[in-house]
């Protein structure tokens, strides 16, 4: 399963985006994950600072 932020924990920090070796998550106000480039790595999980992002 690609992984999910959920829009009202993110901060838009930006740190997801740039740990994300897929290039899969793109961040206007939050971030989006691209569901059909996540390659379910968990990198984003582990960096986001405020666990806006799972994996389910």
């Amino acid at each position: 399963m690609p992984a999910k932020v959920n829009p009202d924990e993110c901060t838009g920090c930006g740190i997801c985006v740039d740990e994300c070796p897929a290039t899969a998550i793109e961040l206007n106000d939050k971030a989006k994950v691209d569901e059909d480039e996540c390659t379910d790595c968990g990198t984003c999980v582990d960096s986001c600072p405020s666990s806006a992002i799972s994996l389910e």
